[in-house]
């Protein structure tokens, strides 16, 4: 179910939620990036992720260089 996108006045009654000062005339610029945003996290959260381990269990190794100068 697609979520409605952000209107520039809920961008703003966000953002003095947040205790963020925005200037009237960026309510359409930030409603529109909060929307891509969202838009581009949706997409992330389709993805499979199941076989891939947490970051925690990563251990990178030292790689040997063996170059001659």
């Amino acid at each position: 179910m697609p979520a409605l996108a952000l209107t520039p006045p809920e961008a703003a009654r966000w953002a003095a939620r947040a205790g963020l000062s925005l200037p009237a005339e960026r309510h359409a610029a930030v409603a529109a990036v909060a929307d891509h945003i969202h838009h581009v996290v949706a997409v992330l959260r389709e993805l499979d992720f199941e076989d891939v381990p947490p970051a925690a269990a990563y251990h990178p190794v030292q790689e040997e260089h063996r170059a001659a100068v």
